[in-house]
């Protein structure tokens, strides 16, 4: 079955699902520093938690400058009980010193410069850059990998394989909006288990590859 994928977009685009509030708190980030530090808050963390954990760092510092003088213990309990709290705040402060110190305040912007830092991988990265810069990425988490699959536009076993296959067949139109549109979809309608096939906007398209 042919995936006709500008429909595709343009009816999940439609449906206008119900965005968690982490997802709308990203969405309305434009300091490429801000997508930065509460994508690494939210790694191995749901939305439910990770939403009000980056509320309260952000009340500590919004900026590399003032974030990098915070203590490792006011931070780690600002943003507890994220996965790893103790481990991201370190991380935090450290990138945040670096971009301060070492970058002249202003983060990177090419996918392998970003992945110098300790504990951004692709999925940061190109968040960074679509949110952050408004450069065409796509950032491919669980959902992005799992829907794509289950769709059956895509055959592929890792996150880290589906981006590339994403690379070279999504149309870069869709890059910068297709995570939020599939991560959204994904939270409510084609959840990992017992998707909820009868309310999907994009059913027709679906392989149902499971």
């Amino acid at each position: 079955m042919e995936i006709l994928i500008d429909e595709l977009v343009q009816k999940l685009k439609d449906a206008k699902q119900q965005k968690s509030e982490f997802v709308g708190l990203m969405d309305s980030f434009k300091d490429p520093y801000l997508v930065l530090i509460a994508c690494i808050l939210s790694l191995r963390t749901n939305d439910r938690t990770t939403y009000p954990a980056t509320l309260r760092m952000l009340k500590l510092a919004d900026n590399p400058h003032d974030m990098k003088k915070v203590a490792v213990a006011d931070l780690a309990k600002a943003i507890y009980p994220v996965g790893f709290y103790e481990n991201k705040a370190k991380q935090i402060i450290e990138l945040s010193r670096q971009i301060d110190e070492e970058l002249g305040g202003q983060v990177p912007d090419e996918i392998e410069d970003l992945c110098k830092f300790k504990g951004v991988g692709r999925k940061t990265a190109n968040l960074v850059l679509s949110r952050g810069f408004n450069k065409p990425a796509i950032c491919v988490d669980v959902h992005v990998h799992r829907i794509f699959n289950r769709l059956g536009y895509v055959k592929t076993k890792t996150p880290e394989e589906t981006e590339f296959a994403l690379r070279a067949k999504l149309p870069v139109k869709h890059w910068i909006d297709i995570n939020t549109l599939i991560v959204t979809h994904g939270q409510n309608i084609c959840k990992p288990t017992k998707p909820r096939c009868a309310e999907c906007p994009i059913e027709e398209f679906c392989g149902k590859v499971f």
